[in-house]
C-alpha cells in the first residue's frame, strides 16, 4: 500500500442513557454534514487507540479502551477506494463534548437516535440503522 493513508477507520457511537447520540457538524468546506467522532487509524496504532486519540482531538471526550465495545463494522466502497470502518460504543467517558477542531467541525450536538438531522451523512444514517437492529457487519457503496 506504500505510504498512503490507512484504509482502516474507527468511529465512535456515543449514546447517552436517554437515547441521544453525539454528532459533529462539519464545516461547509469539509462537507457540511453531521458525522461521528473518529477518523483514520494511523499505522502505528491499533483501532481503539486511534479512536481514543481522535475523540480527544476532536471533542475533548476522554475514553478508555476497556470501555469501548465493537458494535458494527462496515466495508465501504467508493469509486476510487475501499475501506473498513470499525464502530465502537463507549459505555463510559469523561468530559463534555465541544468542537476542538473548529476548522473541521462547526459544532457538536446531541440528537435522538431515531430522529437524526436531515443533513446527516448517508454513511452515518446507514450505520445507525444497522446498529439499532444489532447488525454487526454491513457493506455500503458510498
Amino acid at each position: 500500500m506504500g505510504k498512503g493513508k490507512s484504509v482502516l477507520k474507527a468511529r465512535l457511537i456515543l449514546e447517552r442513557e436517554d437515547g441521544m447520540i453525539l454528532l459533529l457538524k462539519q464545516t461547509t468546506q469539509n462537507g457540511g454534514k453531521y458525522t461521528m467522532v473518529g477518523g483514520f487509524v494511523e499505522r502505528k496504532e491499533f483501532a481503539k487507540a486511534g479512536l481514543i486519540r481522535e475523540s480527544l482531538e476532536e471533542t475533548g471526550i476522554d475514553l478508555r479502551e476497556k470501555n469501548l465495545e465493537l458494535v458494527h463494522c462496515v466495508h465501504k466502497k467508493r469509486s476510487k477506494d475501499s475501506r473498513i470502518i470499525l464502530y465502537f460504543k463507549a459505555s463510559k467517558w469523561k468530559g463534555e463534548a465541544i468542537s476542538r477542531e473548529p476548522h473541521k467541525f462547526k459544532k457538536v450536538a446531541w440528537f435522538p437516535i431515531d430522529d437524526l438531522p436531515k443533513s446527516v451523512s448517508s454513511t452515518v444514517r446507514h450505520v445507525l440503522t444497522k446498529y439499532r437492529k444489532k447488525v454487526s457487519y454491513s457493506e455500503y457503496m458510498g
